[in-house]
């Protein structure tokens, strides 16, 4: 494909408006890789790469870490041969430094396409991430109201105990929204004036959220194969 013609989406929203599921369901369906910030720290810590240990210094000081770190990986992220047609960003940018360093990252291959904007009501996002419970012995997740297992906090699959993360607890959850809305809020006008965004409503069921963002894909002329 050639260098203009790549794509490379961002998604935006707050935690848990599903952009996650959204990015896995577009990396098979697109075959575009999801780049995922989180992944991409974890990745760079457990390898201890020159990034990585940059990052720890700071982490382990108790500092945040500067965009300049963030940024330079996802640059690097981004020049693996995987991402020769494009990317699915999911949480990046974060904030108006990172998305005018992105611009100028991907400037040569025809910039950001398209970025769907994920709305769901806050006391929406409390309820999905407060209601989360993850087993203690294999991990497995399950939700109080959405996906409960058969017997109150026991684990179907190994029968471990159920528990609530810490920033999983409502408290933290609104900490998040208020951070989300300081940080990556602004991003929202800056899109909109580029004529990039594209709101979707996260509220509806997951297939649902799917089409939706299917349809605003294909209006800008990235289409989906047919299973």
């Amino acid at each position: 494909m050639a260098a203009k013609n790549r794509i490379f989406i961002v998604l935006l929203g707050p935690p848990g408006s599903g952009k996650g599921t959204q990015a896995r369901i577009l990396e098979k369906q697109l075959g575009l890789p999801q780049v995922a910030t989180g992944d991409l720290f974890r990745f760079n810590l457990k390898h201890q790469t020159e990034l990585g240990l940059l990052a720890k210094k700071y982490m382990d000081a108790g500092e945040l870490v500067p965009d300049e770190v963030t940024i330079r990986m996802v640059e690097e992220r981004l020049s693996r041969e995987d991402c020769a047609q494009g990317a699915i960003l999911d949480g990046f940018p974060r904030n108006l430094p990172q998305a005018v360093a992105l611009d100028e990252m991907l400037a040569p291959y025809g910039g950001v396409t398209i970025v769907p904007l994920f709305v769901v009501e806050d006391d929406v996002v409390v309820e999905r991430i407060s209601g989360r419970r993850v087993c203690r012995n294999c991990g497995a997740v399950y939700h109080v109201r959405f996906n409960p297992p058969k017997h109150d906090n026991i684990c179907d699959v190994c029968g471990g105990e159920l528990y609530q993360r810490d920033d999983d607890r409502p408290e933290t959850v609104k900490n998040r929204l208020y951070v989300y809305y300081k940080q990556t809020g602004p991003l929202i006008g800056y899109y909109f004036a580029k004529g990039l965004l594209e709101e979707i409503d996260a509220s509806k069921a997951v297939n649902e959220v799917t089409e939706a963002l299917k349809a605003v894909l294909a209006a800008r002329g990235v289409a989906i194969p047919e299973a």
